[in-house]
């Protein structure tokens, strides 16, 4: 395995993630921002914060201290304050997927196999980075969910439409045999 192009591969779909979370976000109103559609539930707001807290604590110094800083307060994460505007949930969440690109952009790959710390327990880079994936995968899909519930029929797709898959693979198989040219 290129563990350059697994590194490029971890930064591109980390940012699709960011990039399907705006795309959502830009859908819902400042209301269904921050609703709650049970009182069990997350809020969009509170999934922004939690993700750009969950962000910050992780990637910070990420190959030299504990994952689980001890300014973050995860509890905090899950209550909205008066402080908590729209704006200043976002500004923190660009901020958090900087450092977040920051620290995969200094990764090389004899990082992989380094040891890390994440809530005293040690573990290797490369698991660390596929948990991450994986929790901010969850939660970007939990935001998706609720952009598209609270857009209802407003709502635009961001992957293939309903009833659009055999037009979406025929563009593709047309755009990818003018593009690949065998023998070249």
């Amino acid at each position: 395995m290129n563990l350059n192009e697994y590194l490029t591969d971890v930064k591109t779909e980390l940012y699709n993630l960011k990039t399907q979370a705006e795309k959502a976000l830009e859908q819902v109103s400042n209301e269904d921002f921050f609703k709650l559609i049970d009182p069990e539930a997350n809020s969009i707001a509170q999934l922004v914060k939690h993700i750009s807290g969950n962000m910050r604590s992780r990637w910070r110094d990420f190959l030299t201290t504990d994952g689980e800083k001890p300014d973050r307060h995860r509890d905090t994460e899950f209550v909205i304050s008066n402080n908590d505007t729209r704006n200043a949930l976002m500004k923190r969440w660009n901020e958090s997927w900087e450092i977040l690109r920051n620290t995969l952009e200094s990764l090389a790959p004899d990082d992989l196999d380094k040891t890390i710390i994440i809530r005293t327990k040690e573990g290797k880079v490369f698991s660390a980075i596929h948990r991450q994936m994986t929790h901010y995968s969850a939660h970007v899909g939990q935001i998706l969910m609720l952009a598209k519930h609270f857009a209802g029929q407003n709502w635009q797709t961001l992957s293939i439409a309903k009833g659009k898959s055999d037009e979406f693979f025929y563009s593709v198989k047309k755009d990818s045999a003018v593009k690949f040219k065998p023998g070249l």
